[in-house]
C-alpha cells in the first residue's frame, strides 16, 4: 500500500473472492487518479465486502464498486453501517458539487468533469449493508467465516478475523484505536492469525497525549487573546466528537470563555454527532463509562451552534469577535472548511489547528509543512494565520501501542504492514522484528501472496 488512503484487500479462495475494506484514495493527484482505474478483479466477481469502519479511506469506494456490478452483502457493525451511509452520501454530494463547480468555472482539464459516483449509486450501495454483531462468527461464503472485534478507533470500528475452509486464518486490523481515546474503550486484544494485515499510520511515532491537550489549549488561548478565530479542520466521524469533548473541558476550566461561541459547520459531522449521542443514550458497550455518565454534554459544549444549512454556514462570516469553528474535511481536502480557510488564512489574528494525521498531498499537510499560500477553488490564498500542529489528537494507535496490542498473541506466519506511508511502515516493520521477533513485510500495492 505505502499510503494511508484507499485501503482494499482482496482475499481469494477456491470458491469465492471477498474484499476487506473498499477505500477511496485521497491526497496527491496521482493517488486520486487511482480511483478511476479498474480493480484487478471484476466487481461482479466479488462475493462480499467486509468494512472495518466508516472512514472514507476504508469505505468511500463502495458506490463505485456497486456502479461497476458488485451485488453482494456489505458486512460491517451496525454503527459502521449507519455512519457509512452518512459518509457516502456526503462524498457523493461533494463530488457532484465539485464537478459542477469545475464545469461552471472551467478549472478542470476534463471536459466535462464528472463525479466518481452520484447519490443514486450511494442509495443502491446502502441497500447492500448487512450489519454483523461483534464477537459472533458468521459465514461470509461457503468456505470463509468472519468475526468482528471492537477496534476502538471510531464508533463501530472493528478488526476482522477470517477463517478459511482449510483452517488458515487472516486478521485485518483496520485502523486500530489508541488506549487513551477520550470517548471509546481500548480495542479488543489481538488473538492471533496465520496472516495479519496491520495498519501502520503512526508506525514511526509516539503520541504525547498531555502535550496534545496543552498545545490545543494554548492555541485556543492565544487566538482568543488577540481577537481571532480558530478554525479546526476535523474529520466528521469521531474527530469532531473528540474536539468537542476537549472544548467542553476547556469551557469547564474557564480557558474557553462562555462568550466565545463554538460552531460545528458540517452537515455530515452533525449527522454523525447524532449517532454518537444515540450511542451515549443507549449505553453502547464501546463507550467509556464516564462518557455515558456525563450524557450528551460530554460532546456538546455550550454555547454550541450547529450550522446545518448553507445559509447558517455563511452567517458565521458575520460573527464579530473570537470564535471556534469546527468543520470538515479533516485534511482540508474539501467541504465547508475550505470556505472558512479562504476567509481566515490571510489574517494573522486567526489560527488553524490541525488535530490529526495530515497525509502528503493534502492542504492540511501543506499548512503543517509551512506553506505560505494554499490553492483553493482555482486560486492561491496567502497563509498569514498561525498554524498549530496538534497530531496527538489522532484516533490511531502509535507505534508502541501497536506493539502492545500484538505482543500477547502468538506470532503470525507473516505480518504485512499496510495503510501507512513508507517511512512509517518500514519503521514499524523493523520494530516488530526487533521487539517481537516476528516476520514483517511492507508490501507494494497490487502485490499478491499465497497462503499455505
Amino acid at each position: 500500500m505505502r499510503t494511508v488512503t484507499g485501503s482494499k484487500f482482496l482475499i481469494e479462495s477456491d470458491r469465492a473472492r471477498v474484499l476487506v475494506d473498499c477505500g477511496l484514495f485521497q491526497g496527491l493527484a496521482d493517488l486520486r487518479r487511482r480511483n478511476w482505474e479498474p480493480l484487478s478483479r471484476a466487481a461482479a466477481d466479488i462475493r462480499a465486502v467486509v468494512i472495518t469502519h466508516a472512514h472514507l479511506d476504508h469505505c468511500g469506494y463502495l458506490p463505485r464498486l456497486v456502479r461497476h456490478g458488485f451485488r453482494g452483502p456489505i458486512l460491517a457493525t451496525a454503527p459502521t453501517a449507519r455512519l457509512a451511509e452518512i459518509v457516502l452520501r456526503d462524498s457523493a454530494r461533494l463530488q457532484m458539487e465539485a464537478a459542477q463547480h469545475a464545469n461552471e468555472r472551467g478549472w478542470s482539464k476534463h471536459r466535462p468533469a464528472k463525479p466518481l459516483y452520484d447519490l443514486g449509486d450511494v442509495e443502491t450501495t446502502i441497500s447492500y449493508f448487512d450489519p454483523v454483531p461483534t464477537g459472533t462468527e458468521i459465514a461470509v461464503t461457503s468456505d470463509i467465516r468472519l468475526s468482528l472485534h471492537h477496534g476502538g478507533h471510531i464508533l463501530g470500528s472493528a478488526w476482522a478475523h477470517l477463517t478459511m475452509e482449510d483452517g488458515h486464518t487472516i486478521a485485518v486490523s483496520g485502523d486500530l484505536g489508541r488506549p487513551g481515546h477520550p470517548l471509546l474503550l481500548p480495542p479488543e486484544p489481538f488473538t492471533g492469525a496465520d496472516i495479519l494485515l496491520m495498519e501502520s499510520t503512526y508506525g514511526d511515532r509516539t503520541h504525547d497525549q498531555q502535550a496534545g491537550h496543552s498545545a490545543f489549549a494554548a492555541a485556543i488561548s492565544r487566538t482568543i487573546a488577540r481577537g481571532g478565530t480558530v478554525v479546526v479542520p476535523a474529520f466528521a466521524l469521531d474527530r469532531t466528537e473528540v474536539v468537542l469533548h476537549e472544548l467542553g473541558l476547556l469551557r469547564q476550566n474557564g480557558l474557553l470563555p462562555a462568550t466565545v461561541p463554538v460552531f460545528v459547520d458540517s452537515p455530515m459531522a452533525l449527522a454523525a454527532l447524532d449517532v454518537y449521542r444515540e450511542a451515549v443514550r443507549d449505553h453502547s458497550p464501546e463507550l467509556r463509562g464516564e462518557i455515558i455518565a456525563q450524557g450528551s454534554a460530554a460532546i456538546s459544549p455550550d454555547p454550541f451552534l450547529a450550522a446545518r444549512t448553507v445559509q447558517e454556514s455563511i452567517a458565521i462570516n458575520s460573527v464579530a469577535g473570537p470564535a471556534v469553528i469546527v468543520s470538515s474535511a479533516g485534511m482540508a481536502t474539501g467541504g465547508r472548511v475550505l470556505h472558512h480557510l479562504r476567509r481566515l488564512l490571510p489574517d494573522p489574528r486567526n489560527t488553524v489547528v490541525v488535530v490529526g494525521f495530515a497525509a502528503s498531498g493534502t492542504r492540511a499537510h501543506d499548512l503543517v509543512d509551512g506553506a505560505r499560500t494554499l490553492k483553493m477553488f482555482g486560486e492561491y490564498v496567502p497563509v498569514r494565520a498561525e498554524v498549530a500542529d496538534v497530531p496527538h489528537f489522532s484516533a490511531h494507535a502509535d507505534a508502541g501501542q501497536i506493539i502492545d496490542w500484538l505482543r500477547a498473541a502468538p506470532a503470525p506466519h507473516t505480518t504485512y504492514l499496510v495503510h501507512g506511508e513508507e517511512k512509517a511502515s518500514e519503521t514499524l516493520r523493523d520494530r516488530i522484528d526487533q521487539v517481537l521477533g516476528w516476520t514483517a513485510v511492507v508490501p507494494r500495492s497490487g502485490e499478491a501472496v499465497l497462503i499455505r
